[in-house]
């Protein structure tokens, strides 16, 4: 799985100005309606979801890297945002680190597979900090998408 098949360049933001996370989560729906993923009336739905998500455990996995994650029917294949947040924030990761790095997927309801697929791919490529490094620096979005390209060709 690619991905670039459910990210947009719309949908990535390298210069997130929340400082907690439910802005985070706020800010990276808000990519998903800007790039036409959603429509707006759904991302104050979409918002709780994502949190009560959270609330379950933090998808800060470490390292500075978030992968937020929902389901919702307000999709009908699985969508991303990107997102960059040059202060890091707080996200209850589990290294007690500030999160610079973030992933968010929502996949339909009645689907599992390219759900967990993706979250496999982005796990596993941000495990790399030479690829980590690449996405920090990135100063606009074409940079984001450049940088997942060139991944995505080396997977095939």
């Amino acid at each position: 799985m690619k991905i670039t098949d459910f990210l947009r360049e719309r949908a990535i933001n390298v210069d997130l100005t929340a400082t907690n996370k439910e802005g985070v989560i706020r800010e990276l729906v808000h990519c998903l309606g800007k790039a036409g993923e959603i429509k707006a009336a759904e991302e104050e739905k979409l918002v709780p979801i994502l949190l009560a998500r959270e609330s379950l455990g933090s998808t800060g996995i470490g390292q500075g890297v978030g992968i937020p994650h929902g389901k919702s029917n307000c999709v009908r294949e699985l969508v991303g945002a990107f997102g960059i947040s040059r202060r890091g924030v707080n996200f209850d990761s589990l290294d007690g680190e500030p999160v610079h790095i973030f992933f968010l997927l929502v996949a339909p309801e009645d689907s599992a597979g390219p759900h967990l697929k993706a979250l496999a791919r982005i796990s596993r490529l941000l495990k790399d900090r030479f690829f980590r490094e690449s996405l920090k620096e990135a100063k606009e979005e074409k940079q984001v998408m450049r940088v997942l390209q060139q991944e995505d060709q080396k997977g095939l």
